[in-house]
């Protein structure tokens, strides 16, 4: 198998939020848009926000426990965090001895989390 190219779809019950979210506070570029799906480059992935229309909910809520984290690697957290700031989004902001994390959610209440590049960069050197 010769796999092209990678991304995920993260269904969402707001998805005009949402694509306002990943565009407009996030940054991301968005590679094309359909009825009921928008698809952001994800920095050589991509992410596909779509709406979620299996599900009888008409608000989202986040889970007890949550299973995944959309990471995004940044040069600086604290400055990453400036747009959550200007947009009166709740985060969590910590220095742990392995790298720096901020913690917040997305409309829907998918957690996403900006972690240093750099700190990154070396778990993957000190671990090869």
């Amino acid at each position: 198998m010769k796999i092209e190219q990678t991304g995920f779809i993260l269904y969402t019950i707001n998805y005009i939020d949402c694509v306002d979210f990943y565009e407009n506070t996030l940054g991301l570029n968005v590679m094309y848009r359909k009825d009921s799906l928008t698809c952001f480059d994800f920095h050589g992935s991509y992410l596909m926000v779509e709406i979620d229309d299996e599900t009888e909910l008409t608000t989202a809520t986040p889970p007890s426990r949550d299973r995944t984290c959309i990471r995004l690697n940044v040069a600086n957290v604290k400055e990453a965090c400036i747009p959550l700031d200007q947009n009166s989004i709740p985060y969590t902001y910590n220095e742990f001895d392995w790298g720096t994390i901020a913690k917040f959610r997305d409309p829907d209440g998918n957690l996403i989390g900006f972690r240093s590049a750099a700190e990154h960069i070396i778990d993957i050197k000190v671990n090869l």
